[in-house]
């Protein structure tokens, strides 16, 4: 409400103060009362929104991605979060999100699971569009209407120590299908193609990053879950999306990601989701 009132107010606010700043003398008390209100002039361009109205705004644009299968119990299986984009009937995940085998013979299929009022939760039919293999990203086109959709950070300047925040799903189904934002920075942003301790930690994947070259990825400092994998790494001036959630570093055994987190997650640059939209957002 703050904020809404700002945006109508602050065009009134700028014309009386433009001709103040017109009228005003080019002594040397004048010249730090002209810079003072230039400064004020520029605040329509930077109005930021508060956390939890960001919240409000990412929330409805993140879903569930999972299977379903009527013959299991339960029916239906997370895999983990994604996010809307596009034209609002795209949604971009992880790719080792989907990457498991679907049993498509025995009535499996991709879902994801949105909310669509309140607490009611809507699932609907997807189909993977298009796949990055090396920054593990995957575009899932849905049925049914679109979804709210979130802003792709176009500016690429995501520097470390820079506060942000992500949304998904931790650990799955435990905490119920209710989406958690959690805060933290930038701790670090690294190449993910970091060399092994031993050959024995070398694998298929970490093979193919080297060979296509390193990249960078952030490290950050808020505690994430296997559930949040393709959650949307947000900044919080506007909202927009500058990541996308895709590791969390476990010091021992999943199981003891509740009793014994790391702190340690780490996240896409949202610049490579950029490029897959534009390879694969075709209908």
């Amino acid at each position: 409400m703050r904020n809404r009132l700002l945006v109508l107010l602050l065009p009134l606010a700028a014309r009386a103060l433009r001709h103040a700043f017109l009228a005003m003398p080019r002594s040397r008390s004048g010249f730090f009362a002209r810079v003072l209100i230039a400064v004020v002039l520029a605040g329509p361009g930077i109005v930021r929104a508060d956390l939890p109205e960001i919240i409000d705004r990412v929330k409805p644009s993140v879903v569930v991605v999972g299977t379903h299968q009527l013959t299991r119990s339960p029916p239906f299986v997370m895999r983990g979060t994604g996010f809307a984009v596009g034209d609002g009937r795209l949604v971009a995940t992880n790719h080792h999100v989907i990457q498991a085998a679907i049993d498509e013979a025995g009535g499996e299929r991709l879902v994801v699971v949105a909310r669509v009022t309140g607490s009611t939760m809507q699932q609907r039919a997807a189909r993977i569009v298009a796949v990055d293999n090396v920054h593990d990203l995957a575009l899932l086109r849905i049925d049914g209407p679109a979804l709210p959709v979130l802003s792709l950070d176009e500016a690429d300047a995501v520097r470390e120590g820079q506060s942000v925040a992500f949304t998904g799903f931790p650990i799955g189904a435990v905490l119920g299908l209710s989406p958690v934002t959690h805060r933290g920075i930038i701790s670090a942003i690294t190449p993910i193609a970091v060399p092994a301790a031993n050959a024995r930690q070398i694998n298929a994947r970490v093979v193919q990053q080297i060979r296509s070259g390193a990249f960078d990825i952030y490290q950050l400092d808020a505690t994430a879950y296997p559930g949040n994998s393709g959650g949307p790494l947000f900044e919080l001036n506007h909202g927009q999306v500058i990541g996308l959630l895709n590791m969390v570093f476990v010091k021992e055994s999943k199981e003891s990601m509740l009793s014994k987190p790391s702190g340690i997650s780490f996240a896409i640059p949202v610049r490579f989701l950029r490029e897959l939209i534009a390879r694969g957002a075709s209908p």
